[in-house]
């Protein structure tokens, strides 16, 4: 049946997404999903929009919900465009901003989220993954230079390292003068980020991108967002009525409006995961003689001084605890692990402090 696959089918490497797992209950910390539930508002609204309505479609604007985020985020609903998750708006900001032209490749760090270099090879555009320093820092030097555009997650994934804005603010100021587009994915923003939402007025080139998956606890509802100036909220607007028109479902959107306008509830939940970050970090490093990156993120990497990365992935999955293990060479002694409640974060200190690992692994 593989006949039928087109030439452009054959040559993809698709994206492998975390473990959602139905054996057996385990501890997840490998999709850095949010330890904490929705807030009530949000419940509440899904579950006032589930009537009768439903046999009509959605507003394909989006209105209310960009005119909620556009408060939250004191930017015009002009500048806000929506979608069926960041991972979507991605894939528009890849149709839509970056080109063909090999002298000019697209631009992001060798060790990022791994979808960046999927959505190149999906479109045809060519790109350079540049690498990130010995510490996995990225250098903004390394972006002063002609490209077909930058994007990169601030804070970084898988690592968690963040850069201040005014180094992206150097990176926009070359790139504008090239007529090009830097897209900042800020996914993690919440967890100790900068955000540069507050800066897309003075650098027409900025696009931010956002999730309601990690901050808002709202990863199965299916919503993200950008932000950036209207030209660049219009293309997008071409390629995704170019595309489906419909992308977010009653549903989505009231639980959306609700979350994006419940700032004081997400505030608290967000803080408890950096104070949990924070402890974890410490317990870590200070008793287990782990390395951790320094993270802003809602989670960490981390590396042991006695196990590769491969055997205590495959270890901590024995003992009921999911993590995520990027197989390459830089990081193949690194394991991603999300933050949790604080219950689970003591169940997975428990288990490196007891060196279980070791005993699960057999030759």
């Amino acid at each position: 049946m593989y006949n039928y696959w087109n030439s452009r089918t054959r040559g993809l490497s698709p994206y492998v997404p975390g473990e959602q797992p139905g054996d057996k209950k385990y501890i997840k910390l490998n999709t850095n999903e949010n330890p904490y539930p929705p807030s009530p508002k949000v419940i509440e609204a899904i579950r006032n929009a589930a009537g009768e309505r439903l046999r009509l479609y959605p507003d394909p604007t989006c209105q209310e919900l960009r005119e909620a985020i556009a408060q939250t985020y004191r930017v015009k609903p002009e500048q806000v465009f929506t979608g069926n998750g960041s991972d979507e708006v991605l894939a528009f900001v890849f149709a839509g901003f970056f080109g063909p032209d090999p002298a000019y490749p697209l631009l992001f760090p060798d060790i990022t989220y791994s979808f960046y270099p999927v959505y190149g090879n999906l479109w045809n555009i060519p790109f350079r993954a540049v690498p990130v320093t010995e510490d996995f820092s990225i250098n903004p030097k390394d972006y002063q230079t002609s490209s077909g555009g930058i994007i990169f997650p601030n804070p970084n994934a898988p690592t968690g390292k963040a850069l201040p804005f005014q180094a992206i603010q150097e990176i926009l100021i070359c790139q504008e003068k090239q007529g090009r587009i830097v897209v900042i994915d800020e996914a993690y923003a919440a967890f100790g980020g900068e955000s540069a939402v507050p800066h897309i007025m003075e650098h027409p080139n900025l696009l931010t991108i956002h999730t309601l998956s990690k901050s808002a606890s709202l990863a199965g509802l299916r919503v993200g967002f950008a932000i950036g100036n209207e030209a660049l909220i219009e293309g997008l607007c071409r390629i995704r009525d170019s595309f489906n028109s419909y992308t977010l479902d009653r549903l989505a959107l009231a639980g959306a409006v609700a979350a994006v306008l419940d700032v004081s509830y997400y505030r608290e939940i967000n803080r408890k995961v950096i104070v949990t970050r924070e402890r974890v970090t410490k317990a870590l490093t200070q008793d287990l003689d782990f390395d951790v990156l320094p993270s802003e993120a809602n989670f960490i990497f981390i590396r042991s001084s006695r196990q590769r990365g491969a055997e205590l992935f495959a270890a901590l999955r024995e003992q009921g605890i999911l993590v995520r293990h990027f197989n390459k060479p830089r990081t193949a002694d690194f394991l991603r692990v999300s933050i949790g409640t604080d219950e689970e974060m003591d169940i997975f200190l428990n288990v490196l402090g007891k060196g279980a690992m070791k005993l699960t692994l057999k030759s």
